[in-house]
């Protein structure tokens, strides 16, 4: 180690690429505080050198004249200086052992895990050389002075305890002693107490990875920064004033209101009985993630002022959705009790919007495009309006002529569809939610475009930019007869929708039909414009791009069509931004859906499901989507007149991991397909009757004669429909527990009050609210950081800490080891099998499990899922085998394909997990049977 050492302090790096001469100010507003207190100019030049002294001791002298390694000095440089920029954005002190932190970290993540640990050797070494040059009886050195309201204060470390006592006194995982030492290396001589605020929670959020307990204690001291903020905002007295929701909800409405961001109507609620039913201990109910990302993104400023707090938010969320009740504080209290329970929450949107000026509380917009110039600039602008109020947007574009296709109006030829989704993209770019959040669109065509192959190469990184769309996504809308030639290694033929403008409508059976006649006037000559292609070749090409550039996603056309519910208004033409929406559209009529989900960790034990629970959380959730629909604002006339008619929602369901740790179930088991089938079960038999129940009292929806429900036919008795016109493919498990007859007479007596009632989002921000995992999802990782528009956050799974602490295992050393595995628990040997198997990531799960599980949900859902898949090590024959599986299996939709880069793929030997059951269908032609 000594000659390692004399490496490091031996050779001289190259100038990262980013230290130009040039730009002399471009770190002037940063400062770095030194060991010794001094305070110095911020230079890169600094962080590259030691990056790169940390290579050289790695690899050698020979490095020093590697591009290579110029270039990953460069690129992690950059790395770093955004991380503590992000925390930072106006400029600061930045304390020298935080660089090297980043440094560190930046290292490991970058899979550099041999000179990452050189680096800490070398740290180390620094550290005792430090410690056996200081004087043994040096002084010790004055406090710090902090500028308060009162006047100047001492600032030392027994002053920091006192300060963070109030905080720690229920986490024993927290020693007071070292994070008030830790955080005065994050201060600075005269800061005044936002700084001191800011340092607290710096010091705190990089000791997450700790344990629960650290996580606790930042959301904690976000809360105590978030207090006074609203204090001074509002004019109360202090942050304890803050903490007072009796004195602090009543005057943040009434502020809302004046400042022209609430509804008016609000004031006419009885504030004060709507102030005493806010539980003000909920607060500490956050994990910091979940607080910040509130705080960052969800809570009602004033001139970059928050006026709201937790429990004033879900109230004020809970008024809007509550405006049209006729006993509205009534109801305004029991949605705001299950919203801050964390036992459900509502969508992105409705939690931005609710009782604003523009109430726009859905979630996804679905459209088709017609095929004529001013249709297709109509709905251009459409997707402009809807995205500006939060909408996620699916398009069907698949009636758009192809490329070739003759234009009667001008005796010319069409450019086809793709230069119309260029302009697509860019106004997702342009119209960005609002300023919120990124505009977000998905296009969808079918499988027989003539246009389709150049479809599958939207996303690609290469070829003509103005044939790209790199800020969209894109999806197949794959006809089951596609599926059946693939199969059967038939061919497969390509049209221009205006010679063939009904195969857009048709579905099952009709579509083949129709489909085949086509061919047979193609083949004959009347029609012109047409390509054969191999059915397989073009399989192939769609799960090519699919694994190159993460597109177009795969979706079929027919499941969603032949159990739909409302299949009698209309054709489902595509899903919608995140494939769980499977709606009609037509040139009248915009589909909509209102989104909330449950949160099933909140309703499980070590016992198992609690079903009343469950049931009442399902009733009041349904009640808050049915009333998003009239209470919506519509920013276009053919989404409203669509929402109105039909009424649709999509309630889902997260926290499917946490539920399963609650139970001690490891989620690639029988136990947790057996649990998907039955939880998904329970929602499912309570929504349906929840909306009965609420056509009982409102009326059936407009449209409701004539639907699947009024034949009585549920979503588990549509697969017989789905089947009939399949012919076969199709293996579904269909095992009932619950008193389905019971329901069905209900539904037939009463109606519905909702065309739809299930769809399964993918919950990415609100499950970081309510702390709990995304949707579905298997766990990530055990330990990892997670990057969104709230900054980098250090993600360590409650879960596994807490069962590693009750073996004695949970120490820094299992820290370290859980950050070079990338936070995988197999290759750790000193952590028994048993809890190896539980604990699991997503990527050492076979995602043939993942579809098993889906296809248990997918019978119960009437809508559809949003499923990720995530393959370590993908190849073609396993795509091919995946995603047949899943047009098998039932399932109506996927989503993105996850898969790892080769840096990442993991360092050890992990066993593969026993495949599932492959397709049980007796057909040597079926690959995904073989």
């Amino acid at each position: 180690m000594e000659t390692e050492t004399q490496t490091f302090t031996a050779i001289q790096p190259p100038q990262p690429a980013m230290a130009a001469d040039h730009e002399p100010n471009r770190y002037s507003q940063y400062e770095v505080l030194r060991r010794n207190g001094a305070h110095t100019a911020f230079m890169p030049d600094k962080i590259s050198v030691a990056l790169t002294k940390a290579f050289l001791a790695a690899e050698g002298g020979q490095a020093a004249a590697s591009r290579r390694v110029h270039e990953q000095v460069a690129r992690l440089t950059e790395q770093v200086m955004a991380s503590l920029f992000r925390r930072l954005p106006g400029g600061g002190v930045i304390h020298i052992e935080d660089i090297q932190d980043q440094v560190e970290l930046a290292l490991m993540r970058a899979g550099h895990h041999k000179v990452a640990r050189l680096y800490v050797l070398y740290r180390e070494e620094r550290a005792r050389q430090r410690q056996a040059s200081q004087p043994e009886a040096e002084p010790e050195a004055p406090g710090l002075r902090l500028q308060t309201a009162q006047g100047e204060q001492l600032l030392n470390a027994a002053v920091l305890q006192a300060r963070l006592k109030p905080l720690t006194a229920d986490l024993p995982a927290v020693s007071l002693e070292e994070l008030a030492e830790a955080c005065l290396k994050n201060c600075h001589d005269g800061m005044d107490e936002a700084q001191l605020h800011e340092a607290l929670i710096l010091t705190a959020r990089t000791w997450i990875e700790r344990g629960p307990d650290f996580d606790r204690l930042t959301a904690r001291l976000l809360l105590r920064k978030a207090r006074g903020e609203v204090a001074t905002t509002l004019g109360l007295d202090d942050d304890e004033a803050a903490a007072d929701y009796s004195r602090l909800f009543p005057a943040a409405i009434r502020r809302g209101v004046e400042a022209q961001l609430l509804d008016p109507e609000l004031l006419h609620f009885d504030l004060e009985k709507l102030a005493a039913a806010l539980e003000a201990e909920r607060d500490d109910a956050f994990t910091y993630l979940g607080l910040q990302t509130l705080y960052d993104r969800y809570f009602l400023h004033h001139r970059q002022q928050r006026i709201e707090l937790p429990q004033s938010f879900f109230m004020r969320v809970a008024m809007g959705l509550a405006m049209h009740e006729i006993d509205r504080e009534e109801k305004a209290v029991e949605f705001y009790r299950l919203l801050s329970s964390f036992r459900f929450m509502c969508s992105t949107p409705t939690l931005f919007n609710s009782a604003t000026l523009r109430p726009q509380l859905s979630s996804c917009y679905l459209t088709t495009v017609p095929d004529d110039l001013a249709g297709i600039y109509d709905s251009i602008r459409d997707n402009a309006l809807l995205s500006k109020f939060a909408g996620g947007l699916g398009n069907d574009w698949t009636r758009v002529r192809g490329l070739g296709a003759h234009i009667r109006g001008t005796n010319g030829e069409s450019q086809g569809v793709v230069p119309f989704l260029k302009v697509a993209n860019d106004t997702a770019v342009a119209v960005n939610q609002g300023g919120k959040r990124k505009g977000a669109v998905c296009a969808y065509l079918e499988s027989w475009h003539i246009d389709i192959e150049d479809f599958l190469e939207l996303r690609k990184n290469t070829g003509d930019e103005r044939r790209r769309t790199h800020d969209m996504n894109t999806a197949n809308w794959i006809p089951d007869l596609f599926m059946e030639r693939v199969a059967r290694g038939e061919k497969w033929t390509l049209f221009s929708p205006n010679d063939v403008p009904d195969l857009h409508e048709l579905t099952g059976q009709a579509f083949r039909q129709r489909y085949e006649h086509y061919e047979q006037q193609a083949r004959a000559g009347e029609i012109t414009l047409w390509k054969e292609v191999d059915a397989v070749t073009l399989w192939r090409k769609m799960l090519t791009q699919l694994f190159e550039t993460g597109h177009p996603w795969i979706t079929f056309k027919d499941p969603c069509n032949l159990r739909y519910t409302n299949q009698h208004a209309g054709t489902v033409h595509s899903s919608n931004l995140c494939t769980e929406i499977t709606l009609h559209t037509s040139d009248e009529e915009i589909a909509v859906c209102n989104l909330g989900s449950v949160n099933l960790a909140a309703h499980v034990d070590e016992n198992g499901l609690n079903v009343e629970l469950l049931r009442d959380t399902v009733r009041t959730a349904m009640r808050m989507l049915d009333n998003v629909i009239d209470y919506n604002f519509y920013s276009v006339p053919q989404a409203r007149r669509s929402n109105l008619r039909h009424r649709p929602v999509g309630l889902g369901l997260m926290g499917f991991q946490d539920a399963l740790h609650a139970q001690g179930l490891a989620f690639f088991s029988e136990e947790a397909l057996a649990f998907a089938d039955q939880s998904m079960e329970q929602i499912s038999y309570f929504a349906i009757e929840a909306s009965s129940d609420l056509a009982a009292e409102r009326g059936r929806y407009p449209s409701y004669e004539g639907s699947l429900w009024s034949q009585g036919i549920l979503p588990i008795d549509s697969l017989k429909l789905l089947e009939a016109e399949r012919g076969g493919y199709l293996d579904v498990d269909r095992g009932t527990t619950l008193d389905w007859d019971r329901l069905r007479q209900k539904v037939q007596a009463q109606g519905m009050r909702n065309s739809n009632t299930m769809a399964i989002a993918p919950t990415a921000t609100i499950s970081n609210i309510c702390g709990v995992s995304q949707s579905i999802e298997p766990t990530y990782q055990n330990l990892y950081v997670k990057s969104n528009l709230s900054g980098e956050f250090t993600v360590v799974n409650p879960a596994l800490v807490r069962v590693l602490e009750a073996e004695g295992l949970w120490d820094e050393v299992m820290i370290n080891d859980l950050k070079y595995f990338d936070g995988s628990v197999q290759a750790i040997d000193r952590i028994p099998q048993a809890i190896r198997a539980r604990f699991l990531t997503a990527f050492e799960i076979d995602p043939r499990w993942l579809v098993e599980l889906a296809a248990r949900r997918q019978k119960w859902v009437d809508q559809a899922i949003s499923l990720n898949l995530y393959m370590k090590e993908p190849d073609g024959p396993k795509l091919d085998k995946l995603y047949k599986l899943a047009w098998v299996r039932g399932l109506k939709t996927t989503y993105y394909l996850r898969t790892l880069g080769a840096t990442h793929v993991e360092k050890t030997g992990v066993e593969e997990p026993a495949a599932p059951r492959a397709c049980a269908i007796d057909d040597p032609d079926c690959e995904a049977c073989q």
